[in-house]
């Protein structure tokens, strides 16, 4: 018989996705389906499309489909016109979008930077110069690194030289600044269980009127990622195939909270979040002589989470392990970095003072593991 297990108290879970999702948005999701093609659901769907509107800003339409952001950035890609595509890649989740492009049997050229660095954009724009490109692939906040890209602007480098730009803002939207329509972005996509801070299961996308015109022309779009059934289907308030009636529920409900709160208020929430983790890592620093420093560059540091790297002799499973004993829930981290270092997801729901006692703990966590092994800096960054 398996034992039952304690229920998790809110303000407990800061992984970088899936983020805790509130009880009562939880709730939501027993209740009883409705027929997807009748009224009731598509009024409902109407005022699902005003809340990501105003979420995204845009005055698109906004595609929701049942599925991973990774199938909405296949989307994406489908309804790329032919032609090379150049990929922004800085961490993994950059390289997926990458090979993405590639699985569709697409020519993906590459600018690759370390993980934790920013791009050159006097690079890009010599690259985007010299090559004729259709489309440019970009993450707005690399989720393994917590680098936040200045996607505006690679937008415009991209417009400048005849190619579109497409962006993955799952880690972003909801939390940082994006604003869809404003920097003329072709197509974003997005997942329910990031900064939005609902479960798993639900993906997002907006087209430029340009982007669904060129697609329309797009020649072998496939069925089920066709942004033009997408766009027709919106247009009625439906969505192509069977959607994921409970998920849309818990949407609804989250849609309503974050419009409460007001788009400009949660991006400063989470940058105050961002600060406050910035203010700490540099303190603890000082107070533990110890080598804790975050990845990402000053001036690149994503809104939604940090990546904090740890003193030599300290292991990330090791510390997230030592930090759950104290009840906070941590990320690895992915690929070479997963030793080296956590990731700590400062997004969706999460508040200061939440954010405080989750750093209290993970500090306290970490000068126990060095003092056991006595680790101390004597050079700090």
């Amino acid at each position: 018989m398996v034992e039952a297990q304690p229920p998790r108290h809110f303000e407990s879970f800061f992984v970088p996705g899936p983020t805790e999702v509130r009880a009562e948005i939880l709730d939501t999701l027993t209740r009883q389906v409705i027929p997807h093609r009748e009224p009731e659901f598509e009024a409902m769907f109407a005022r699902i499309q005003a809340g990501l509107g105003d979420v995204l800003l845009t005055g698109r339409p906004v595609y929701v489909g049942a599925c991973s952001a990774t199938g909405f950035m296949e989307l994406g890609v489908r309804n790329t016109p032919p032609g090379r595509i150049l990929a922004l890649v800085n961490g993994a989740f950059s390289e997926r979008f990458a090979l993405v492009a590639e699985s569709c049997g697409r020519q993906v050229d590459r600018i690759t930077v370390e993980w934790g660095d920013a791009f050159d954009m006097d690079a890009v724009e010599s690259r985007l110069a010299s090559t004729k490109y259709t489309a440019v692939t970009v993450a707005h906040c690399e989720t393994s690194t917590g680098v936040l890209t200045d996607v505006a602007s690679v937008a415009s480098l991209a417009h400048r030289h005849g190619a579109m730009v497409l962006v993955d803002a799952v880690s972003s939207a909801g939390g940082a600044r994006l604003t869809v329509d404003a920097w003329a972005l072709d197509f974003v996509c997005t997942a329910s269980q990031k900064a939005l801070a609902l479960p798993a299961g639900l993906a997002f996308a907006v087209a430029s009127p340009d982007f669904l015109e060129r697609a329309r022309r797009v020649p072998d779009r496939g069925f089920y990622f066709d942004i033009v059934q997408y766009d027709d289907y919106a247009a009625k308030n439906q969505t192509p195939s069977t959607p994921a009636t409970a998920l849309l529920y818990a949407l609804e409900a989250q849609l309503g909270d974050i419009t409460r709160e007001g788009i400009e208020r949660r991006w400063d929430r989470h940058l105050a979040m961002r600060d406050a983790t910035i203010e700490w890592a540099a303190a603890c620093s000082e107070r533990r002589t110890l080598d804790l420093h975050l990845l990402a560059p000053d001036g690149s540091r994503s809104p939604t989470l940090s990546v904090l790297m740890l003193p030599p002799g300290l292991k990330g499973p090791e510390v997230r392990a030592a930090v759950a004993d104290r009840g906070f829930t941590l990320g690895s981290s992915l690929g070479e970095l997963r030793e080296e270092s956590i990731r700590i997801g400062h997004m969706g729901d999460h508040t200061l003072e939440g954010l405080a006692r989750c750093l209290h703990a993970t500090e306290n966590a970490i000068a126990e593991l060095a003092e056991r092994k006595n680790i101390r800096a004597l050079v700090l960054r």
